[in-house]
């Protein structure tokens, strides 16, 4: 019983946010913007399946910072904190016993290359976000990696649909090189914006630059716009 509440508080908690953003995120470049650059078919949201300036690559490039941390799973912890009314320390357990999704998504990284297709396993970040009840003052999200890695990101971005923290890609656990076990996809954005071995999802009531941000990276990272630094 205890579990069927916590998943009808979470389902009830979706619905809210989701009215909340909703408007927001029709508005947002990757869903309305009436004249995306790139080529190939359209992708589910009406944009060219290859973003401006982007190449399709059947490989999946690693890149980090130099440095690949290596969490067991009986050790790893995801907080979920800042402006929200309930903050939480997930174990693995707990992270696995939340909503799973899976879904099929595209990932453009900002060093020109597509992969297409890519079979995801994961929580919703939406989910996520029902389980902490962010408040109506918080406006973006800080991301922290294990690996010292931060990037930020607003809401309406955040909390679509395909934005998951996947913990399985094409049916096996997320390779470590890849950020597992556990990292952050944002489909409709470049990339570096959905941190590799997620530990940390602060809630923020301003935007706040992360790491690549704060060194001339764009804020908004929009793939069809070319937006791929700041002004």
């Amino acid at each position: 019983m205890e579990e069927s509440e916590k998943l009808s508080r979470i389902i009830e908690s979706r619905m809210k946010l989701k009215a909340r953003f909703e408007e927001k995120m029709k508005l947002t470049p990757s869903v309305a913007d009436d004249a995306p650059k790139g080529s190939g078919k359209t992708n589910r949201h009406g944009m060219p399946s290859i973003p401006i300036g982007q190449t399709a690559t059947v490989k999946w490039p690693v890149l980090d910072l130099g440095y690949q941390p290596n969490i067991p799973l009986d050790r790893w912890r995801l907080t979920i904190d800042g402006a929200v009314e309930n903050p939480v320390r997930l174990t693995w357990k707990d992270f696995l016993a939340l909503p799973q999704t899976k879904d099929v998504s595209d990932f453009h990284c900002v060093t020109t290359w597509s992969k297409l297709d890519m079979h995801w396993k994961g929580v919703s970040l939406l989910d996520l976000a029902a389980l902490v009840h962010p408040k109506e003052t918080a406006t973006h999200m800080m991301c922290y990696g294990y690996d010292t890695y931060t990037t930020n990101i607003s809401l309406e971005e955040a909390l679509k649909p395909d934005v998951l923290l996947v913990h399985t890609y094409d049916g096996q656990p997320l390779p470590i090189e890849h950020g597992g076990p556990v990292r952050m996809i944002t489909p409709q954005l470049y990339a570096w914006k959905g941190s590799k071995w997620i530990k940390r999802i602060e809630f923020l009531t301003e935007n706040k630059l992360g790491f690549w941000e704060d060194r001339g990276y764009s804020n908004t990272a929009y793939p069809w716009r070319n937006d791929r630094y700041s002004d």
